[in-house]
């Protein structure tokens, strides 16, 4: 099994899940974080005055998916964020030994 994270723009999250469903994805967990990479913030003016903003609002995707449909899964989620711009995201792909579902004691990818 493979762990999928995703850190990319938050307008691109319904586009993402869209592509994610239409390939069979059940389950995600999203949550909204703030960083910087290569864009390394950028500056605003607020009421006339003009400040630095150094964290860039993101938005972090969660998955985990059986091996099988890793590299589909991977593809679907770069054609859906991509954008061609800088602050495009990342995404980050491990490996998962093993998932436990509580409920069901259910493991492997029964779990998924």
């Amino acid at each position: 099994m493979k762990k999928i994270e995703v850190i990319t723009r938050p307008y691109k999250l319904d586009e993402i899940k869209e592509k994610l469903t239409t390939l069979g994805i059940k389950g995600m967990t999203v949550s909204e974080v703030k960083g910087f990479g290569r864009q390394r913030g950028h500056t605003e003016v607020y009421r006339g005055a003009e400040y630095q903003v150094d964290f860039v609002p993101k938005v972090k995707m969660e998955l985990v998916v059986e091996d099988a449909v890793a590299a589909e899964v991977i593809k679907g989620i770069q054609a859906a964020a991509q954008t061609g711009e800088v602050g495009d995201g990342k995404i980050f792909v491990s490996t998962i030994d093993e998932v436990i579902r509580i409920r069901t004691g259910e493991t492997g990818n029964a779990a998924v």
